[in-house]
């Protein structure tokens, strides 16, 4: 699609290091965190376009960012009104959630640019008005709290399963009877070997500095991050438990590397940490993953051997365990034959608890999940 609008002439680049932007009503700033300097040269050279009617920032940074760009605008005796339209796409379902918006998040002052922008996201708001007006830090703040909230849900249903292994209890069963209670619903509530991202971790991040330059404490926030970095080695802990410590030699397939299934980003994913603790335990480490190789060989590079696999059963060879950390759905349907024959010990690490324990233990294999029993 990308190429077509490129051909058509209905998409036309414009480079990092242009002199100026090509003319336009409305521009849309969507750069990195780390870039938000980048931000304020755009604003610059906008400022002088007399045709530029609104300025879109979907940049997520903190709270007053918006507020800031708008102000370097009127500083510079500009027109142009300057919006907050924060990022809501999910990264991995990047084109649905941006044409079937379930919600869009507009920030302006006063209503200036608001029948503009509602123009140009007519095509993306026709089932019904997902447009929620407010003001530009109230757009702000509402991006970071809900992805505070994802991350709290996540991270409380991983301290749930650790609590209802030592029960007995399977959390499975527990999650489908909490998603079925209308106040709760079914999203983000699966367990697993933790979150990463650069987006949802910066976001709540972002939230506990700003509770802590105002005095308020981390608090909840501050134990979610914490609850998700330990999250993020539970299956190398199962491994050493299941070995009883005898882990030095051995070697472990791991299936997934990306943060999450449709990217090829490793960023703060949970395969890092897991990586590195089997590097520390002297263990052989092969990794699979559809998309994410290339990322994870340039982070691997001058920390430790990592031998990378186009076949997800070349990783297996010899394997004293298979850890599956992505939920890719190539994983979901493995030849079971194959796999047992394949690896040298029958051990099944399933962070993402996608298979069922008692099919796979049918299989001759070991079973070990997340609050599975």
């Amino acid at each position: 699609m990308f190429a077509e609008q490129l051909e058509s002439g209905r998409l036309r680049p414009s480079f990092r290091d242009a002199e100026q932007l090509p003319e336009a009503e409305a521009v849309f700033l969507a750069v990195s965190p780390g870039d938000a300097d980048w931000s304020h040269d755009i604003v610059k050279l906008i400022a002088g376009n007399a045709m530029c009617q609104v300025i879109i920032n979907q940049t997520v940074g903190p709270v007053g960012a918006a507020e800031r760009l708008r102000n370097q605008l009127r500083e510079a005796g500009s027109a142009t009104a300057l919006v907050a339209m924060p990022d809501l796409i999910q990264e991995g379902n990047a084109f649905q959630t941006f044409t079937r918006p379930e919600s869009i998040l507009l920030g302006c002052e006063r209503g200036e640019g608001e029948a503009l922008v509602r123009e140009l996201l007519r095509p993306f708001n026709r089932r019904k008005d997902v447009i929620q007006v407010m003001t530009l830090r109230e757009a702000e703040f509402a991006k970071l709290a809900i992805s505070g909230i994802l991350a709290t849900r996540i991270s409380f249903m991983n301290d749930m399963a650790s609590l209802s292994e030592s029960l007995g209890v399977d959390i499975d069963v527990v999650r489908v009877a909490m998603g079925a209670d209308s106040r709760i619903g079914e999203a983000y509530l699966y367990p697993g070997c933790g979150f990463g991202g650069a987006g949802l971790d910066q976001n709540v991040l972002a939230l506990v500095d700003a509770l802590k330059a105002r005095s308020a404490g981390p608090g909840l926030l501050a134990q979610v991050m914490q609850t998700n970095e330990r999250q993020k080695e539970v299956l190398f802990r199962k491994f050493w438990q299941y070995y009883k410590g005898d882990v030095a030699g051995k070697r472990v397939a791991i299936w997934g590397a990306a943060f999450k299934p449709g990217t090829r980003r490793v960023d703060n994913a949970p395969v890092l940490k897991i990586i590195e603790a089997l590097w520390a335990q002297g263990v052989e480490v092969a990794v699979h993953d559809p998309k994410a190789l290339p990322e994870l060989e340039a982070w691997a590079s001058g920390r430790g051997p990592l031998q990378l696999c186009d076949d997800p059963y070349e990783a297996l060879a010899g394997a004293d365990a298979l850890m599956l950390v992505t939920e890719w759905k190539l994983y979901w349907g493995p030849d079971w034959r194959r796999l047992r024959v394949t690896m040298r010990q029958p051990l099944i690490l399933d962070g993402r608890n996608i298979y069922d324990p008692d099919f796979v233990r049918g299989q001759g294999l070991v079973y070990r999940g997340i609050g599975r029993v």
